[in-house]
């Protein structure tokens, strides 16, 4: 093993020792000597059951059968959810084949930041995280099941769902992908409508074709943002069957996963004799792998947040310091846009997850020795799947990639780190993405425009007032004050002004994702301006360093001038209306971003 990777997991065993026993403790209690509905009173047995079949009902009642808990994030206005519709019913029959019985406990709530961006909508996204967790909390709740399968793909649904379903560790528990939409315009080519709108060279009809084409059939958008990276995480940590993440929707191949994950879960249950729950496969070894990959591959700075927020619900204290020490010595293998002109179908056909695993195995940057849901050890994860006269069936996966312009193998990395700062300095400590930052943008040095609503900047740039290098500041967007929506509504007027000449960049306790593209900036800044974090206190003209190369934010502004300025009041009206008013609750308890802004994480703290 790589020695920083070891140190890294080293200290993360310690720092969770007394947070992570208190966890496995609780869910080996959980754990019942048989089926838990055994143990439920005659009238919830006949409760739980009376909505069954007459062959469900009596195989329920023989407690050597599994019942499956289905959680899905099903609904048909979104791409990635679409294809969930027929998988119950799939999943149900795979079931009954082998004398067991899948019910549907529940479904989340899955909405869009694509369909949000920009809009008040948005501002719901990041609390939903903790919505799903809920809604997958009391999926389970009924005491009903031996397994669960989890259905769901996109930002926030993934991270929700294995919150959920952590604090029901005790349950086995495997993730079912729906797969990528087949490739549509490349995204360079929506990227360059996109810009030239902005620059108001391109019509919104135009602008509204070129969309269609990129977005345009069920599954997972086809870019390496937050939904692909969930994707890949989710079978780096061994909670998809090998291969499974970027097989297309409605495919023989897609089903034949589906039908074959619905009865690998139920060989791992107590009636299985072979019992492996979730709470002892995610563990700090398989969170140490998840984040090598999130690195090796450019994956999205949302998992800043939401990997903290997971390892939190496993009794894992994750910090930004651990990401950002192994983000230096884990190798670049993928080019996958905004990091390259690549999709994810390009990735999977030139070699895709079993290459990447095999190369980060081989150079020691993975535990191996890891459970899964496909049994002990990460090497079965370098197979990939295939159909065999109809029978599935994996094989060894490819060992040279079929395209080095999209993956490549350790010895000739795209760059010999991950990309992934830690920025740190008198205006707080946030997170930059460089691996898509060109390294003649990493550095800024200008004076700060400051904003407090993505309109304005886009208002300022179409009045011409932008026309110079300066330093973007985006303030009152964190956790506490709106919910912390993404802000890549004025990501194309600063490619703009970058492309001009000018040197931009962007500092902002807000939130971007895997699509944060080219221009230098740091994000999920904190302390947030809500809570008094330096931001507030910024003024225009202020000058400003961003440096992503040694991993500074700093204020060049005397130390005594800034500390007696008043500080900026916050958004005023951001907190009604599109149902924000509901979610007053959760704003409140939100905890900074390093923290996973989440909504739970002082009460698991407390849980020890």
């Amino acid at each position: 093993m790589h020695p920083r990777v070891l140190e890294v997991t080293e200290r993360l065993i310690a720092r969770s020792r007394a947070t992570r026993q208190a966890y496995l403790a609780l869910i080996h209690d959980a754990a019942s000597d048989g089926p838990q509905r055994g143990k439920l009173q005659c009238a919830n047995f006949a409760h739980g059951v009376a909505g069954c079949g007459a062959e469900d009902k009596h195989s329920l009642r023989m407690m050597n059968s599994a019942n499956v808990a289905i959680v899905s994030s099903y609904n048909d206005m979104l791409s990635a959810h679409q294809p969930y519709e027929v998988f119950p019913e799939q999943i149900k029959r795979a079931l009954r084949e082998i004398g067991s019985v899948g019910q549907f406990a529940g479904g989340t709530p899955a909405m869009c930041d694509g369909v949000t961006q920009g809009e008040a909508g948005m501002e719901l996204s990041l609390p939903s995280r903790e919505v799903i967790a809920l809604s997958t909390a009391v999926a389970l709740s009924h005491n009903m099941f031996d397994a669960a399968l989890m259905l769901g793909i996109c930002d926030k649904i993934v991270p929700g769902l294995m919150m959920g379903a952590l604090r029901f560790g005790h349950l086995p528990t495997l993730f079912v992908p729906g797969g990528p939409m087949v490739s549509g315009i490349s995204n360079k080519q929506k990227a360059d409508v996109r810009q030239r709108y902005a620059e108001g060279k391109a019509s919104r009809e135009e602008l509204l074709e070129s969309e269609m084409k990129s977005y345009h059939s069920p599954g997972t958008c086809t870019f390496y943002g937050t939904a692909n990276t969930n994707q890949l995480l989710m079978e780096v940590m061994g909670l998809h069957l090998p291969g499974a993440s970027f097989v297309n929707p409605n495919t023989p191949l897609r089903d034949a996963l589906t039908h074959e994950a619905a009865q690998q879960v139920t060989r791992l249950t107590k009636q299985s004799g072979n019992f492996m729950p979730i709470g002892e496969i995610v563990d700090e070894r398989s969170l140490v792998n998840s984040i090598v990959a999130l690195h090796a591959t450019g994956g999205s700075t949302n998992h800043t947040l939401h990997m903290p927020a997971i390892a939190q619900a496993a009794g894992i204290q994750l910090t930004w310091q651990d990401m950002a020490d192994l983000s230096e010595v884990v190798p670049t293998l993928s080019h996958v846009y905004p990091n390259g002109k690549a999709d994810i179908n390009h990735f999977q056909a030139a070699g895709g997850m079993s290459f990447l695993i095999r190369e980060l195995l081989e150079a020691g940057l993975l535990h191996e020795d890891v459970n899964t849901v496909a049994g002990r050890g990460l090497s079965r994860y370098t197979q990939e799947p295939f159909l065999d006269n109809g029978k599935l069936v994996w094989r060894d996966g490819p060992i040279e990639s079929l395209d080095e312009n999209i993956l490549r193998p350790v010895a000739r990395a795209f760059s010999a780190e991950g990309g992934l700062r830690v920025m740190e300095g008198n205006l707080g400590r946030g997170v930059m993405k460089v691996s898509a930052v060109a390294p003649e943008h990493q550095i800024v040095e200008a004076p700060a425009v400051v904003f407090q609503d993505q309109q304005d900047l886009a208002d300022a740039f179409k009045a011409g007032l932008l026309e110079k290098d300066f330093v973007a500041v985006m303030r009152f967007q964190g956790p506490r004050s709106n919910g912390m929506p993404e802000l890549h509504k004025m990501t194309p007027f600063l490619g703009v002004l970058q492309d001009r000449g000018f040197k931009v960049a962007l500092v902002t306790d807000g939130r971007m994702s895997g699509a944060s593209g080219k221009i230098p900036a740091a994000i999920h800044v904190s302390p947030e301006a809500q809570v008094g974090g330096a931001l507030a206190r910024v003024l225009d003209g202020d000058i400003i360093r961003v440096d992503g190369v040694k991993g500074t934010l700093e204020l060049k502004v005397d130390a005594a001038e800034f500390a007696a300025r008043e500080p900026a009041k916050g958004l005023l009206g951001n907190n009604v209306g599109t149902g924000r008013e509901l979610f007053a609750f959760m704003r409140m308890a939100f905890s900074s971003a390093e923290q996973g802004a989440s909504a739970f994480t002082s009460a698991l703290e407390t849980l020890k």
